[in-house]
């Protein structure tokens, strides 16, 4: 069953809504800024999103992650497309999918350090929907109004990227008429020294599948997209999710399979479940967090499964790796090539890496897709591979 996209929107450091992220795009303009957050020193580069701070009226909801994700779903339409088929169908016929990593655990830091004479939380942080692995989808039903079922799927940086295969599912079944998927993830002090912790920051830009590469930049992302039945809604945006393919290395917790047995896995199941050929696909926004290993895995898999006429790129140069937001805001960003007409180049790729040969350039290329695919690859081998087409 076809799955149309009805509505989508983005927000990052590369732009706080779409319209701002394809001018980013266009001018091969970044996000990223030396590490200034409150409490780290360490020498590298985030994806801050500075308009958050304005958001400080969420009441008991108050958080980084929440206030993140208020940001990015009154952007664009989103919130007048959720309104509209809720008054068509019921709230209780509206699903709703959110993916995140690390939550609201933000709020929890922030509540450790701030406990009182009886080390107990203060009563401006006792928020039991907030401190909370599913509060992303508590808090997106509670913004929103949707009553249907809902879900918080936490698989790392795959997370906002399954959600979109979960809402097709239930589409598929029948259980709702419409899903709300979305992604957020916000930066922390426990994500950014956790990832220092496993040696994978970089102090420069990230520059993904290039040979003098040398380690990760984090940034923080909301998105959304809205989901239907293919033929149920005249107003989307003529895209269709076509396929998907989900997959588990069950390898380690941090590290790639060597062979990228699951990641090639995802990318086979999401082409079959789409009945095309690795020929047909026009674009893959890959996964690319300029790390060694994962760079060096992913492209080599690339290249043994798709012809050189496939384009490929990474944009996480532009906001860095936005870990449970990352999924969805890199869907975003292919499936809007449809829209646009570009695709947008690997920013900061100077030399490939010599032990890689697949299409990858730092330039942008102006072409009419039909298929765009996007790759997110999460810690302990968590995949997902998501298959975008114009509808017909």
């Amino acid at each position: 069953m076809k799955i149309d996209i009805i509505d989508y929107e983005s927000c990052s450091a590369a732009g706080v809504n779409l319209g701002a992220l394809r001018t980013s795009l266009k001018q091969h303009k970044s996000g990223l800024i030396k590490n200034n957050l409150p409490g780290s020193d360490l020498d590298t580069w985030i994806g801050l999103v500075e308009q958050i701070n304005g958001v400080d009226d969420l009441g008991q909801w108050q958080s980084r992650n929440n206030a993140l994700a208020a940001l990015g779903y009154e952007q664009g339409t989103i919130r007048h497309t959720v309104s509209a088929l809720i008054s068509k169908y019921g709230a209780a016929r509206i699903g709703l999918v959110m993916g995140s990593s690390t939550s609201s655990i933000d709020r929890t830091e922030e509540a450790y350090t701030k406990l009182n004479s009886d080390n107990g939380l203060t009563e401006a942080f006792k928020q039991p929907f907030v401190h909370n692995p599913h509060a992303p989808a508590l808090f997106a039903a509670h913004l929103s109004g949707i009553k249907g079922p809902s879900l918080t799927i936490n698989t790392a940086c795959s997370s906002s990227a399954k959600v979109f295969a979960t809402g097709a599912r239930w589409l598929e079944t029948g259980i709702v008429d419409a899903v709300l998927v979305g992604g957020v993830d916000t930066l922390c002090l426990s994500v950014l020294h956790g990832f220092n912790s496993l040696q994978l920051l970089s102090p420069n830009p990230c520059k993904p599948f290039d040979q003098h590469r040398d380690g990760i930049n984090l940034g923080e992302a909301s998105g959304f997209a809205v989901l239907q039945r293919a033929g149920e809604n005249d107003n989307g945006r003529g895209i269709a999710l076509a396929g998907y393919g989900e997959s588990s290395d069950a390898h380690h917790m941090s590290h790639p399979h060597p062979d990228g047995l699951g990641a090639r896995l995802s990318m086979t199941q999401a082409l079959k479940r789409a009945a095309l050929s690795p020929e047909s696909v026009d674009y893959i926004n890959l996964h690319g967090t300029s790390s060694r290993a994962n760079d060096l895995i992913e492209g080599k898999l690339i290249s043994e499964l798709f012809p050189a006429s496939v384009r490929c790129s990474s944009t996480k140069a532009w906001m860095g790796h936005t870990l449970g937001a990352a999924g969805i805001t890199e869907a975003i960003i292919a499936m809007d090539t449809l829209h646009t007409n570009v695709i947008p180049g690997s920013k900061n790729l100077e030399t490939l890496d010599e032990a890689l040969d697949f299409s990858i350039k730092a330039t942008d290329e102006e072409k009419v897709c039909q298929h765009v695919m996007t790759n997110s690859f999460g810690f302990g081998g968590n995949n997902c591979t998501l298959l975008f087409s114009r509808a017909e």
